[in-house]
Formats: structure tokens, C-alpha cells, sequence
């Protein structure tokens, strides 16, 4: 496992220019441009090219849902492979004429399959889709709030207050527990039978990355870690998470006590990992499995 590769939904995939987004006129720029693409979503689907090998079904300004679009359905996103890229979100009821063979589908099912550029990009597009959408009114005041800089501000219509509000990102710890020979995975109730993965959890308020590493574990499977060393991270649109990803050690030894969220945990070898029978590992789109992978080729390495 390269430690410099990016994760799934990560890297370079689009050059998001901020300083653009204060631009006033930036709608107008962005439909004058016919060389801009577009993405459209609606609600928490996306517009896409389906089948073995799924794509972006992006849209150029001559799409009539472009003709005369209201600015507070569109968000500046930046500049991908070149190009000017703007989402454009369509209410539920908002009439669409699509592509030839296209449709709306959901990132998450569909994402191992997309190009990671294009997966990278649909997971931000969602991400501010989601946000946006649960922020139409002020949380202080109970205003009506709009958007401004492209989308990714939203501030409150009262002129007395004003308040910005900016997208949310929910900070969760996901760590790979091991104790030199065996690793530590839990599985929920609602995974795929024999699905086993690491262990994770939000960050709570108050609370360090490594603080939420130790809690979380402990929590879960009664076993007290020390030394989370960070690995990598990667964005989680499902809804607003950011993953961060540790390694941490336990005592050679280590009782399991399964707590309230998980159906069972288990220390597994790296043998019975490598194996065909159990645990069946997360996908290798997931942070998990670059964790998992990474303690596997640590012992090539030592």
C-alpha cells in the first residue's frame, strides 16, 4: 500500500479556485463559458451514464433546465480536468429533461464503479448537496437564509443579525486495533453475513482525535489502546463525515467485551484475514481496508 496515495474520494481531482466563489457574477461567467460542465442532482441523486462502467452525465449550458436558472440552484465547485464545474440541484418536483440513457442515482452503490476522479467529484457535489439542504433556514434566528460565494456560504436574511453559517464536516475516528500478531475487527448487525471491519465512531465534542480513538475502542470492545498513530483520511459523504484514520496497540492478551453497537468483535490473525472463509473485509474503496492492508504488508516490511 502506497502511504502517499490518496484514499478513495480524495487527491487532486478538481482545482476548486475559492477566490473565484466572491466573484458576484459568476453564474453569468459560468453560463457564458461553453466549455462548462455541469452536474445535476436531485435531492440525493445524481445524474449519471449507468452500466458496467458508470460515468458523470454532465450537461452544458444549452440543457433547458439552463435556460433561465434560479443562481441559488447553482454552486461553483472549481475547475475539473480544465474545465469550469457547477452543480446544478433540481427540487424533487422540478421538471428534467435527461440525457439519452441516463438517470438519477445514488453515489454510495454505485461509486467502486465510477472513474476515482469522478467519484472524488460527486462525493463534494453531495457532500454540499446535503448540507445545503438542511440549511434553509437560520439556526439562531429562524430567518430564511440564502446562499452566497458560490454556494458555500449560506447566511441568515436577517438583516439585525446576519449570521454565516459554513459547510459541515462531521470528524469520526476509524482505527485499526492490533496487538503485534492478531487485529481487532467488530461487525454490526446490518452488514452482509461474515462482513468484519475496524472500529469506529464520531468525535465528540471537547474530545482530541486520539481522545475519540481511545474511547471509541474501549466503548466497543472493552479494549484500551494506546499510541493511535494517524494513518490517512478520507472524506464520507454519507452524509458529511470526514474518516480519520489511525493505527493503535493493545495488551497481547486483550479480553473482548462487546458493547451496545456492535454484534460481535473478534482478534483475527492476519492468516484468517488473508483467507477465503471469515472476515469478509470492507471494499477496497473504504479507509478501512487501506488500514487493514497496511498492518498486512507490515510484516513483509519488518
Amino acid at each position: 500500500m502506497d502511504p502517499n496515495r490518496p484514499n478513495f474520494f480524495a487527491g487532486p481531482y478538481i482545482d476548486r479556485r475559492a477566490h473565484v466563489r466572491e466573484a458576484a457574477d459568476w453564474p453569468a461567467a459560468a453560463l457564458a463559458d461553453p466549455e462548462t460542465l455541469f452536474i445535476v442532482a436531485r435531492e440525493t441523486t445524481q445524474l449519471v451514464y449507468p452500466g458496467p462502467q458508470p460515468r458523470i452525465a454532465f450537461i452544458t449550458r444549452d440543457h433547458p433546465v439552463l435556460r433561465k436558472p434560479d443562481p441559488h440552484s447553482l454552486v461553483l465547485l472549481g475547475w475539473y480536468q480544465g474545465s469550469r464545474c457547477v452543480l446544478v440541484e433540481l427540487s424533487a418536483e422540478q421538471p428534467f429533461e435527461p440525457l439519452a440513457g441516463t438517470r438519477f442515482e445514488e453515489l454510495r452503490p454505485l461509486s467502486p464503479l465510477l472513474p476515482a476522479d469522478q467519484a472524488g467529484l460527486l462525493a463534494y457535489a453531495r457532500a454540499l448537496t446535503i448540507w445545503r439542504s438542511r440549511q434553509r433556514f437560520c439556526g439562531v434566528c429562524g430567518f430564511r437564509a440564502l446562499p452566497e460565494r458560490a454556494g458555500h456560504v449560506i447566511r441568515c436574511t436577517n438583516e439585525t443579525e446576519s449570521h454565516e453559517f459554513f459547510p459541515r464536516i462531521d470528524p469520526a475516528i476509524i482505527v485499526l486495533v492490533t496487538d503485534g500478531e492478531r487485529a481487532l475487527l467488530g461487525r454490526q448487525a446490518s452488514w452482509p453475513p461474515g462482513r468484519y471491519s475496524t472500529i469506529a465512531g464520531f468525535v465528540e465534542p471537547g474530545e482530541s482525535l486520539e481522545d475519540a480513538v481511545i474511547r471509541e475502542v474501549f466503548e466497543e470492545t472493552g479494549v484500551l489502546v494506546s499510541y493511535p498513530i494517524y494513518d490517512s483520511s478520507q472524506p464520507w459523504p454519507f452524509p458529511s463525515s470526514l474518516m480519520v484514520g489511525f493505527q493503535a496497540r493493545a495488551p497481547r492478551g486483550s479480553d473482548i467485551r462487546i458493547g451496545d453497537e456492535l454484534e460481535d468483535a473478534r482478534w483475527f490473525t492476519r492468516e484468517e484475514i488473508r483467507s477465503d472463509g471469515l472476515p469478509f473485509v470492507p471494499p477496497s474503496h473504504s479507509i478501512s481496508f487501506r488500514l487493514i492492508s497496511t498492518w498486512l504488508e507490515s510484516e513483509r516490511q519488518s
